[in-house]
């Protein structure tokens, strides 16, 4: 299978879009990735159960490169709660290596697919209204913090997204300020993405028809390809995630959550 130059700027065109959401919204760019890399797959011959597969865990396995360059600009604004940080991270790597080493390969996505639908749906239209958090309400504490970046991760390993669609609704409804959770968001999709690709390469050994130059569910081309330009847009997404005031950017991000429900929809319904 060889990059000729007409997939080379599409996946360029793919990867410099997905770093500039990366950058604006805390999120991996997955929903951006997962359909286009699938259709790319499918008309290079691959099956369409194992293309989509592959797009999830590319697509995933490009959040290791652009959530480094994208937190590294919030962190510069201060933006980021390491604190946060710390608490998720243990339950984001239990709950991705149990989705990408062993759900991921036996699931059935239709009505999973059904349900993220409905579920992110509402975490948009809470969104978009700027409804507010009861005043009192604070973030949870260890063994909270523990079982939300469990479900974090979990949820990301089985669709490819960086987790942004579900820490970031997470940590505003817990009063956290929407440009420090957009920032958090986007340093956790590094214990997200690495917990889930480990998983990929490993469940995904010994698998037939895979195309050339996999690593297990990984397509690497276009995982080199994607990587390269979102790393030099995420910077120029975070930079504009800090220029705009509050309500907008989460009616930024409600609008992509409905892009991601829609697709979610679309994929239940037809499988």
């Amino acid at each position: 299978m060889m990059l000729e130059p007409l997939l080379i700027a599409e996946l360029a065109v793919l990867g410099l879009g997905s770093g500039f959401l990366a950058g604006l919204l805390g999120i991996g760019g997955g929903m951006l990735m997962v359909p286009f890399i699938t259709i790319i797959l499918g008309q290079r011959g691959v099956a369409p159960d194992l293309a989509v597969k592959m797009a999830i865990a590319t697509s995933m396995a490009t959040i290791l490169f652009t959530s480094v360059s994208s937190v590294r600009a919030h962190h510069r604004r201060g933006a980021v709660r390491w604190d946060l940080v710390k608490g998720l991270a243990p339950g984001i790597a239990l709950g991705g290596a149990i989705a990408s080493l062993g759900v991921f390969a036996l699931l059935k996505g239709a009505w999973l697919a059904l349900f993220f639908a409905g579920f992110v749906g509402f975490s948009a239209t809470q969104m978009f209204l700027h409804k507010q958090p009861k005043p009192t309400r604070q973030v949870p504490g260890t063994g909270g913090l523990f079982g939300a970046g469990g479900v974090i991760g979990f949820l990301s390993g089985l669709v490819g997204a960086g987790g942004g669609f579900v820490s970031v609704p997470f940590m505003t409804w817990c009063n956290v300020a929407i440009h420090n959770a957009v920032a958090t968001s986007a340093a956790l999709g590094f214990p997200i993405a690495l917990a889930n690709v480990a998983g990929y390469a490993i469940s995904g050994q010994g698998l037939q028809d895979l195309p050339p130059y996999s690593l297990g569910y990984i397509w690497l081309p276009a995982l080199v390809v994607i990587a390269s330009c979102s790393v030099l847009m995420a910077p120029q997404g975070a930079r504009a995630a800090h220029g705009l005031p509050v309500k907008p950017l989460k009616r930024v991000f409600a609008s992509v959550l409905y892009l991601l429900a829609s697709y979610m929809l679309w994929r239940g319904l037809s499988a």
